[in-house]
C-alpha cells in the first residue's frame, strides 16, 4: 500500500536537488525515507545505505573516497551512522564544487542535534522532515488547509458536510500514519510499535549518544505519551521516573532527535516572552501514542475517557506540522497561553505577523463558549488576526461571528 501512496514532499525535494548542493531528508525510522530517496534518484546517480555493515565500514575507513565515489546525485541513507568524519568529507567536496544536486542524504536522527556532529553544512544544504503519512496522502485528498485558511478563510464556511463519523476519526487516530502500521490489522500493530520503540531507544539512541541508562527511554516515552498535548514540565517527569532533571532533559532531547517526539514553542508578540515560556510536547504519531497508552477506538468512544482530547489535539497538530512542509504559505506553528490562563491550541504565524488561531475539540457539537479565547485574541490583534477556527468531530461548517468558524476536522485534509 505505502509504495503506491504519493508523498507530497516529493516534488519540493526534487526541485531542491536541482538548486542545492546537498539535500537532507530527516524523519522517524520506518517512515519511508529510503523508499522516497530511491524514487527521487531513479536510475541516475548512486545510492548507498549505511545500515549495511560493509557499506558503513567503507565509509568509516575512507570518508573522502566514499563521498566522491560514483556519479551524482550521490544518495547516502542513514548518514548519521558514519559520524562527523563523513559530514566533513562532504563539506570538503561541495566546497570545491558548487554544482547543485551533488548529495541526497537521509537520516533517522535530526542532523542538527546529533551529539558529535560538529559540521552543520550551513549555507550548503537544505533540510526536509518526512513524517508519517498525512491523512491527505492516505485518502488522496488535497491537504491544503493551511494555504486555504490564510488565503480564503471565509470560503471554508461554504464547504460540504463531512461524511466522517466520530468512530472514523478515532480509528484514524489509533492507526496513525506509519506505512507498516497503516497496512496492518489493528490487532497486529502492537508488536510492530514495540519493535520500533525498542530499535530507536536501545540501538539508535544508545549508539549515537552513549546514553548510560537507555533502558529508561521506553518508560520516558510512555510518560510523554501520557502527557501529549501538554506543556513539558521536567520536574514532573523527574518525579515520575526518578531520573535526575539533567538526565530527563537530555533523554527527552534524544527522543526529539529521533523524531518520536516534537514540540510546539509558546507564542507571544514579545519574542523575549516566547523564550521564557514552556513548549508543548507531542508524540509524532497518534498510532504510536495510542499504543503506548493502551487506547483503541472503541475505548476512546466512552464519554469518560480522558485520553480522547489530548490524542485528538495531537492528531490535528501532527497533520498541520506535515502540511507546513509543503504549504505555499510560509509559517511557523506555536501554542498560546497568557498570564490569565487563556489557551489556544495552535497558532500559525506567517513571517509578516499574520495569524490563524486553531482550537481542537473532540466533541460532536460546538458552542459559542468554544470561541472565547479566539475572540479575545482576535480583538487584541486586529487586522493581523486572519481567522479563528474550532476543529471538531462535527459534520457541518458554521460561522460563529467575525472571522470565526467551526469546521469538521476532516477539513484539515479535504480543503483545497
Amino acid at each position: 500500500m505505502s509504495d503506491q501512496i504519493r508523498r507530497r514532499l516529493k516534488a519540493r525535494i526534487e526541485r531542491a536537488i536541482g538548486a542545492y548542493r546537498v539535500v537532507i531528508v530527516g524523519g522517524p525510522r520506518q517512515v519511508g525515507k529510503t523508499t522516497l530517496a530511491k524514487e527521487l534518484l531513479g536510475t541516475r546517480g548512486t545510492f548507498r545505505q549505511l545500515d549495511r555493515d560493509e557499506t558503513l565500514a567503507a565509509a568509516l575507513v575512507d570518508p573522502l573516497g566514499f563521498v566522491t565515489a560514483g556519479d551524482p546525485p550521490r544518495g547516502i541513507d542513514e548518514v548519521q551512522l558514519a559520524g562527523d568524519a563523513l559530514i566533513r568529507a562532504i563539506k570538503l567536496q561541495v566546497d570545491s564544487d558548487n554544482t547543485p544536486g551533488q548529495y541526497l542524504l537521509t537520516g533517522s536522527a535530526d542532523f542538527l542535534s546529533v551529539p558529535g556532529l560538529s559540521e552543520s553544512l550551513a549555507g550548503r544544504a537544505v533540510f526536509f522532515d518526512l513524517w508519517p503519512f498525512s491523512q491527505g496522502e492516505l485518502r488522496e485528498e488535497p491537504d491544503a488547509f493551511l494555504d486555504r485558511v490564510f488565503q480564503e478563510p471565509e470560503s471554508l464556511r461554504e464547504g460540504p458536510r463531512s461524511e466522517l463519523r466520530r468512530e472514523d476519526y478515532l480509528d484514524a487516530i489509533c492507526t496513525g500514519g506509519f506505512p507498516e502500521a497503516v497496512r496492518m490489522h489493528a490487532d497486529d500493530r502492537g508488536p510492530w510499535f514495540d519493535s520500533l520503540v525498542r530499535t530507536v531507544t536501545q540501538r539508535d539512541i544508545a549508539d549515537l549518544t552513549g546514553a548510560k541508562r537507555a533502558g529508561e527511554l521506553p518508560r520516558l516515552l510512555r510518560l510523554l505519551a501520557a502527557r501529549t498535548a501538554n506543556e513539558l514540565v521536567t520536574s514532573q517527569l523527574h518525579a515520575d521516573t526518578g531520573l535526575a532533571r539533567d538526565t530527563v532533559d537530555a533523554y527527552s532531547g534524544f527522543l526529539r532527535m529521533t523524531y518520536l517526539v516534537h514540540e510546539l514553542p509558546a507564542w507571544s508578540r514579545n519574542f523575549t516572552n516566547r523564550a521564557k515560556k514552556r513548549p508543548k510536547s507531542y508524540l509524532t504519531d497518534t498510532g504510536l501514542a495510542s499504543h503506548l497508552l493502551g487506547a483503541d477506538a472503541t475505548g476512546l468512544l466512552r464519554p469518560e475517557d480522558k485520553r480522547r482530547g489530548p490524542l485528538g489535539e495531537t492528531f490535528a497538530v501532527n497533520e498541520l506540522r506535515k502540511q507546513v512542509g509543503w504549504s505555499r504559505t510560509r509559517m511557523d506553528l506555536h501554542h498560546f497561553r497568557d498570564r490569565d490562563g487563556s489557551e489556544i491550541d495552535i497558532i500559525a504565524e506567517a513571517p509578516d505577523g499574520r495569524v490563524v488561531a486553531i482550537e481542537v475539540k473532540t466533541a460532536l457539537t460546538v458552542t459559542g463558549k468554544d470561541f472565547t479565547h479566539l475572540k479575545k485574541l482576535r480583538d487584541a490583534l486586529g487586522d493581523d488576526f486572519i481567522h479563528g477556527v474550532v476543529l471538531s468531530f462535527t459534520d457541518t461548517p458554521l460561522p460563529f461571528g467575525d472571522r470565526l468558524t467551526s469546521l469538521p476536522m476532516s477539513y484539515l485534509w479535504k480543503a483545497d
